[in-house]
């Protein structure tokens, strides 16, 4: 192979590449991902001192878009972040509010059809810990060991 055809496919390989890296994303990663980065600004408001005041009083969050009640917690949320005009005025606040109305009009308008909910377990929402779901015959099984 000469050194002219090594060049040629190696720019072929690389274009392949980045072809597949342009691929929209759909609607339920761009839900997956919005919520991650919701999370990762939550967690820096936290974190901050500049903001920590203001996260005493945001309540408690834990994304899981496949929980049937995130529409609400999110409504709830954007509630009580339009309610706080000294928080208003902070930079990372004002954004976890876009990102938040965003996720919550992704969800409720753009996406309502794709997503499917696993669970309806409100309170890991804001607890984050997610209790384990049994069918009955799971159920049953656990009744008859005891």
């Amino acid at each position: 192979m000469s050194a002219r055809t090594r060049i040629v496919s190696f720019i072929f390989i690389l274009q392949l590449i980045w072809f597949t890296s342009c691929a929209p994303p759909t609607c339920y990663s761009r839900m997956l991902e919005l919520s991650k980065q919701i999370m990762k600004t939550l967690d820096k408001i936290h974190k901050s001192n500049r903001t920590k005041t203001c996260a005493e009083l945001l309540p408690k969050m834990f994304l899981d878009v496949h929980n049937s009640c995130i529409r609400s917690k999110l409504r709830d949320f954007l509630y009580v972040t339009e309610n706080l005009p000294e928080c208003g005025e902070k930079p990372r606040v004002r954004f976890l509010k876009r990102q938040v109305q965003m996720l919550y009009s992704i969800i409720s308008r753009a996406c309502h059809r794709d997503l499917v909910f696993f669970t309806d377990d409100c309170e890991s929402l804001e607890t984050g810990n997610i209790r384990p779901r049994y069918t009955e015959d799971r159920l049953q099984q656990l009744i008859e060991l005891d």
